[in-house]
């Protein structure tokens, strides 16, 4: 990557801090390569501190740093007031909104020209080992999907999409680190109500997780395959499988439904 290109992020919030923690984390960008705005100065503070960004006050300061990209990092809710306001200066970047429930086409209606690419992250790309669905606007180019997946592949996984895949990605993949938490929590409790002691049942159930995805991502195995092979005939996790799985599935397929039809209300409320 060039030294001279330059990331502004508009918003510090969870996914906005993230993604510039992420960003100089992995090496891809320094420092002074990553502005940041955000009302909470507070926010800017500890990411400074942290990574070494560059913090503006507003946006108006950063966009006049004239940014070679513009993340968007803010509330579904006030982007298209915000697009509107500063048109001007995003039709002069690369346009990359990480807002869940908002489509291209609604940026390519209020910056007609403009390279736009949606990415849907989750907050593991915080600590490198996130995953990030990319779609590209009709004017994006190959070379700003390019570096838009290295940027986000520098933090995880990154997997260019259809913007309606995007959209089932973002449902799925981008709610299952709370997933996962509330499995770690449901397991302790579970434990616990049985004589465990608490501290010690999160921590094993954290590590265990933690191990598991490890031996998953570097055996290359199915998950299935995995399942099978630490399960034994007519043993107690064939038993714990059993009770549990269809109650699993059923909640995933009816949790990931809830969400895509909360994100299609989001697009509709803010599409104009």
């Amino acid at each position: 990557m060039s030294d001279t290109y330059r990331i502004g992020i508009v918003g510090a919030g969870s996914m906005g801090g993230a993604v510039a923690r992420g960003l100089v984390a992995s090496g891809l960008y320094e420092g002074s390569q990553v502005l940041v705005c955000d009302h909470n100065p507070g926010k800017l503070e500890a990411l400074a501190a942290e990574a070494g960004v560059t913090c503006l006050p507003d946006a108006e300061a950063l966009l006049a740093e004239g940014p070679d990209a513009v993340v968007l990092a803010i509330k579904p809710q006030v982007m298209a007031a915000f697009v509107r306001d500063h048109a001007e200066e995003l039709s002069r970047a690369l346009v990359i909104s990480i807002a869940a429930g908002l489509p291209i086409a609604t940026y390519e209606r209020m910056l007609p020209g403009a390279r736009v690419v949606r990415v849907m992250p989750n907050l593991p790309i915080s600590v490198r080992s996130g995953a990030s669905a990319v779609a590209a606007g009709s004017n994006a180019t190959p070379e700003d999907v390019e570096r838009v997946v290295a940027m986000f592949a520098s933090m995880g996984s990154a997997q260019v999409m259809r913007e309606d895949q995007v959209d089932v990605c973002g449902q799925s993949v981008g709610c299952s680190p709370a997933l996962f938490a509330l499995m770690i929590d449901t397991l302790t409790r579970a434990a616990v109500r049985r004589g465990m002691p608490a501290a010690a049942a999160r921590s094993m159930f954290e590590s265990t997780m933690l191990g598991t995805a490890r031996l998953l991502v570097d055996s290359g195995e199915h998950p299935r395959a995995f399942m099978e092979r630490v399960t034994s005939p007519g043993g107690t996790t064939i038993q714990f499988l059993k009770e549990l799985e269809p109650l699993l599935a059923k909640g995933c397929e009816d949790g990931i439904d809830a969400a895509l039809a909360r994100n299609a209300e989001l697009a509709g409320d803010k599409d104009e």
